[in-house]
């Protein structure tokens, strides 16, 4: 028997419709949820009327993290239509090939990216545009709200039908567009709900970019189903954010991001003096979290919680609680209530010894029923139901998980498996280390060796004699790099994790 979808909008604007709902801190618009409720509902009925939207078409985005957004994917909800939020960051050829396989009916684009649009507009990749601006003032998108009609008759739908479709990145070949389902969503708030403590009450802060399943997913639509709100940022900047933090009229609650927007922010000059005790929920996921930089937020009382998720999960697949977050430094948790996962090694047999390295595999209703127009993808990437999530990790014996690496970066040096992050945690001990990658090269005696790439902070000194020295008195000789190369800034995609791919091609 299939689950009916309800619209979480229209339920909080019957119950609390004077509860404020969202702020775009931009523009310093706010909307309660009855604001949010007409909008969306205008805004279905614009789409459907001037576009032809109707249940399954696709509706695209491409714009900085505003409060459009949310109201582009629930208006999409009320339509049955799938939402396909755009990187901004990519190339025009990148984002032709994502929109060609998507075929939209419509792109929704902010106004700084006219000349992508056109593009793939003349290209022939849409075959409509619809131009909003960041301050919300005349834009096609206000006039197309407030010239549509407030009633609809709701689509019905259900938690198999397809939300919205998010591309990954892809390391090799083009992007996969994961099928992200109304029941996925769902599954992913009631996963989240008791360890990282939702209620009414929270108030989330957008950091990372809404495009990415970790923005709009942890916690903007958790924010949305429990009645909460969601300050967004335009785009993610450490002093705003601690600033924003501190506020005690916005009293923030909830902050998910990676391991990058927490190093950045610890490096501002504002950390010292943030007030972050109004926080009860600091996530952090998308790669090994340093231990160090979780221990300099302990010194400050902030309790890092380590998770595990991805885009194909919804994504949340573990979690340490605020409780474990001390006790168990460096887990990414227990898998969460309606969740199962697995460690097998490379023949796909499962491993049952505490604590050995094999490849995470990830089966519930958060996990996504495949890619869009790629069944071969689904092929590669399931075995009897179960996703191959491409992550190294270890299972203790009280069933904590921790990530050991990304599989594909495990390197092998002399017939021993190496995993980049162990080394990075040993060089992040150094105080003049502000980021650091650890990759692969090749070598004629080993096969392969390590090479650290090193950002220095500002003002500090480093030399390679010391780094290598440092972890010769630290690690087994085949997990020490044997150079270090010395960067201004690393590469980074949109949501601020490193760029190993680009290291090792340069």
């Amino acid at each position: 028997m299939s689950t009916k979808v309800y619209d979480w909008v229209a339920y909080h604007a019957r119950q609390t419709p004077d509860r404020l709902a969202m702020i775009d801190i931009h523009s310093g618009r706010r909307f309660t949820y009855a604001d949010m409720q007409n909008r969306t509902l205008r805004l279905a009925n614009g789409l459907a009327g001037e576009f032809g939207v109707a249940r399954g078409d696709r509706v695209a985005v491409l714009a900085n993290n505003t409060t459009n957004f949310l109201e582009l994917e629930f208006a999409c909800l009320k339509l049955g239509a799938i939402f396909v939020p755009l990187n901004w960051r990519l190339s025009v050829p990148e984002l032709e090939y994502i929109v060609g396989d998507a075929t939209p009916g419509v792109l929704v684009f902010e106004d700084v990216f006219e000349d992508a649009a056109g593009a793939l507009l003349e290209r022939r990749k849409t075959p409509a545009l619809l131009e909003l601006n960041a301050s919300g003032a005349g834009s096609p998108y206000e006039t197309l709200i407030a010239e549509a009609d407030d009633e609809i008759t709701p689509a019905d739908i259900d938690h198999d039908d397809v939300w919205e479709i998010m591309y990954t990145s892809g390391t090799t070949g083009h992007p996969k567009g994961a099928m992200i389902t109304h029941g996925m969503t769902f599954w992913n708030i009631i996963n989240l709900l008791n360890p990282h403590r939702l209620s009414a009450n929270m108030v989330n802060l957008c950091a990372l970019p809404l495009f990415h399943t970790g923005g709009l997913n942890c916690y903007c639509n958790p924010a949305i189903h429990m009645g909460g709100v969601n300050i967004i940022m335009r785009s993610f900047d450490p002093g705003e954010a601690l600033q924003l933090i501190s506020d005690p009229d916005l009293n923030v609650t909830h902050l998910g991001g990676v391991p990058t927007i927490y190093l950045f922010m610890s490096q501002h000059p504002s950390f010292a003096a943030a007030d972050m005790s109004r926080v009860i929920t600091f996530g952090v996921g998308g790669a090994p979290t340093p231990i160090e930089l979780i221990k300099v937020y302990e010194e400050k009382g902030a309790s890092l919680q380590q998770a595990f998720g991805m885009t194909e999960t919804s994504p949340i697949v573990s979690s340490l609680t605020a409780e474990t977050a001390f006790t168990k430094i460096g887990s990414a948790g227990l898998p969460v209530l309606h969740t199962e996962v697995r460690l097998v090694d490379e023949r796909g047999v499962d491993i049952k010894d505490p604590d050995v390295v094999g490849e995470l595999w990830v089966k519930g209703p958060n996990v996504t029923p495949g890619y869009w127009n790629r069944p071969d993808a689904d092929q590669d990437s399931f075995t009897d139901g179960w996703l191959h999530t491409g992550d190294a990790a270890t299972m203790d014996e009280e069933g904590y998980l921790t990530i050991v690496d990304r599989w594909k970066d495990m390197y092998i040096s002399g017939g021993e498996n190496v995993y980049p992050a162990e080394i990075e945690n040993v060089i992040y001990q150094l105080p003049e280390v502000a980021e650091v990658a650890v990759i692969g090269v090749a070598d004629e005696r080993w096969g392969e060796v390590g090479q650290a790439v090193i950002v220095v902070k500002p003002d500090a000194t480093l030399d390679e004699n010391a780094v290598l020295r440092h972890c010769s008195e630290r690690l087994a000789r085949f997990k020490q790099p044997r150079s270090v190369l010395f960067m201004d800034e690393l590469p980074h995609n949109a949501t601020g994790k490193v760029l190993k791919r680009e290291l090792r091609e340069s």
